[in-house]
């Protein structure tokens, strides 16, 4: 037996790590296009990031921030009865102490009985109005911000090379794995091939 049949699985893993290694390379690089032979050539993410970067923010825009779903809950009447005793508190020191600072006169004509119904008044007004500010706020929000356009912005101008450092780092034991599972193919492979060999010699 020619030894050196032996190299074949242990050649065979190793190029089957280096495959895996050179996929996982091809994920990012290069950043930018290349032409070599007429053939241009960029790395699988930086080629897609801007189609992903429109799809993801359009994804995030229509299905994860619903305005909305922030207006319903924001005009939702539990919600509105937490802000009114705030708004009951600084009505009530509009019409006890702001208004008679401005106007002195009021203070001789009205007492605590009418300053209560006036406060009752504006609060049965303001119950009723805060639901259909909350809708008109909500709905000119979502006139003057794009969130599609603003993460997909976000997303097309990531720095790459910073990008990648933080993928490699966070899936740092997963591509370990993935380049082993390379390496184990590959020897199974080469163990496959040389038994062939010897079963033909």
């Amino acid at each position: 037996m020619n030894w050196w049949l032996m190299i074949i699985p242990f050649a065979a893993a190793l190029i089957g790590w280096l495959i895996n290694s050179s996929l996982i390379k091809l994920l990012f690089h290069p950043v930018r296009p290349i032409k070599i032979l007429g053939f241009t050539f960029q790395g699988i993410i930086p080629k897609k990031q801007k189609s992903f970067a429109k799809q993801l923010g359009k994804y995030v825009s229509e299905e994860l921030f619903s305005f909305s779903a922030i207006e319903e809950k924001l005009s939702h009447p539990e919600n509105i009865e937490k802000i009114l005793p705030f708004v009951e508190a600084e009505v009530d020191t509009f019409l006890r102490k702001k208004l008679i600072e401005q106007m002195p006169m009021i203070g001789m004509f009205i007492g605590d009985k009418t300053i209560l119904q006036f406060k009752n008044i504006f609060m049965q007004e303001l119950a009723i109005l805060f639901p259909k500010l909350i809708s008109e706020y909500a709905q000119n929000l979502k006139a003057d911000l794009n969130f599609e356009e603003i993460i997909s912005q976000k997303l097309s101008s990531i720095d790459f090379i910073e990008f990648e450092k933080k993928m490699l780092k966070q899936f740092r034991r997963e591509i370990i794995l993935f380049k082993a599972a390379g390496a184990f193919t590959g020897i199974i492979i080469g163990f496959l091939q040389l038994f062939i060999l010897l079963l033909l010699r």
